[in-house]
C-alpha cells in the first residue's frame, strides 16, 4: 500500500513539473508573426537571438524546420561553396514548416569564402553573396571584416539600386532584376514584394536581411569601431578562434572567465564597438553564464538548447519556440 502511495505521489510530482514547464514556455499557434526574418522580429523586441549550424540540401533543411533555434548559420566559409544545396536547404526548410512561432522558415544567415579584408577583393567577390542572396537566405556573416571600403561594397551587394532609404556612406545597391525569383518563392511573397523587403536592416527599417561582421583577427580588431559603424550592419562577433591564431594565442580562448588578458581585451573592444554603434554582439553562451552574458550585452547567443531556453525565460520572451 505504501509503495502505492508513493508511485501515486511520483507521478502526482511529476505531472507538476511538467504543467509547470508548459506554463513557462509560450504555446504554438499564440503568436502572430509581424516579419519574415525571425532574428530581427526579435532583436526589435529587446530580445536575445540563438543560433545552431547548419549545412547540406533539402534533407537536411526540412529536418531542421523545426529546430529549436532562432536562426541557421549555414557554413560556406569552410564548407562546400554550393548553391545547389543551399537552394534544397531552404526549400526542405519551407517544406518542412511552419516554425512553432509561425514564420514559414528560420532565419537562415550565411558565411562565405568572401573575406572582409580590402575593398579590391569585395568587388571581385561580391557575386558570391549574391548567389547566396538568390537562394532566399535571411543575411550574411562577413568573415575578417577588416577594411571599411570592403564593407561598404558588402552592403551595397544586398541592395537594389532603388533601395529607399537611399545612403549616401555606401552608395548605390549592386542587386539586379532576376535575384527576386526563386528568394520570392522561399519567403513565400511576391517577386515584387522582396525587392521591398530585401534590404539590410535596421539601415531600412522594414528591411528583411540580417548582415553580421566577424571582426576576429588584429587587423579587422584595430578597425572594430569603424567597420562596425558601417550603416546597414546588423551584428557582429569577435571570433575567439581565428582571434586566437592571428593574436598568437591559438589556446587562448574558452570560458570568459578564463581568457587570455590580451583575448579578453579583444572581447571588450569589440564588445565597446557593437554596443556604440548599437548593433548586437554575438558570443558564447552557456547554461552556467547566459543569464550573465545577456546582462553585460550579449544579444546573439552561440550555445545549445539548455542555455538558449534558459536565457528565453530570463528574458520572459512572449513568441513561441
Amino acid at each position: 500500500m505504501k509503495a502505492k502511495f508513493a508511485i501515486l505521489a511520483l507521478l502526482a510530482l511529476a505531472g507538476s513539473l511538467f504543467y509547470l514547464g508548459a506554463q513557462q514556455k509560450p504555446a504554438a499557434g499564440s503568436y502572430k508573426p509581424k516579419r519574415i526574418n525571425r532574428a530581427i522580429e526579435l532583436l526589435e523586441q529587446g530580445q536575445p537571438i540563438y543560433y545552431t549550424g547548419g549545412h547540406g540540401g533539402y534533407e537536411e533543411g526540412k529536418k531542421m524546420a523545426q529546430t529549436w533555434a532562432d536562426y541557421i548559420n549555414y557554413e560556406m566559409e569552410h564548407g562546400a561553396l554550393d548553391f545547389t544545396a543551399l537552394r534544397g536547404f531552404m526549400k526542405g526548410l519551407v517544406d518542412g514548416g511552419p516554425t512553432r512561432s509561425g514564420h514559414r522558415t528560420p532565419a537562415v544567415i550565411v558565411t562565405l569564402p568572401v573575406l572582409g579584408v580590402d575593398e579590391a577583393h569585395m568587388k571581385a567577390n561580391f557575386w558570391v553573396v549574391q548567389q547566396a542572396q538568390a537562394a532566399g537566405v535571411h543575411g550574411i556573416l562577413l568573415c575578417h571584416a577588416r577594411n571599411v571600403e570592403a564593407i561598404k561594397v558588402f552592403v551595397r551587394s544586398m541592395r537594389y539600386p532603388n533601395a529607399k532609404p537611399a545612403n549616401a556612406i555606401i552608395g548605390e545597391g549592386m542587386l539586379g532584376n532576376g535575384s527576386q525569383g526563386y528568394a520570392s518563392q522561399i519567403w513565400g511573397i511576391t517577386a515584387a514584394q522582396y525587392m521591398k523587403k530585401a534590404d539590410p536592416w535596421p539601415l531600412n527599417p522594414n528591411g528583411e536581411f540580417l548582415l553580421g561582421l566577424k571582426i576576429e583577427d588584429k587587423y579587422a580588431l584595430a578597425n572594430a569601431e569603424a567597420v562596425s559603424a558601417v550603416p546597414g550592419i546588423g551584428f557582429a562577433e569577435w571570433g575567439p578562434g581565428d582571434m586566437g591564431i592571428s593574436l598568437d594565442l591559438p589556446d587562448g580562448h574558452g570560458a570568459n572567465e578564463t581568457l587570455h588578458p590580451a583575448m579578453a581585451k579583444a572581447r571588450a573592444k569589440v564588445l565597446a564597438a557593437c554596443k556604440k554603434n548599437k548593433i548586437a554582439f554575438l558570443n558564447t553562451v552557456r547554461p552556467n553564464d547566459v543569464e550573465k552574458m545577456i546582462d553585460e550585452g550579449v544579444r546573439v547567443g552561440s550555445g545549445g538548447q539548455e542555455a538558449a531556453e534558459k536565457g528565453r525565460r530570463y528574458t520572459k520572451r512572449t513568441m513561441p519556440w
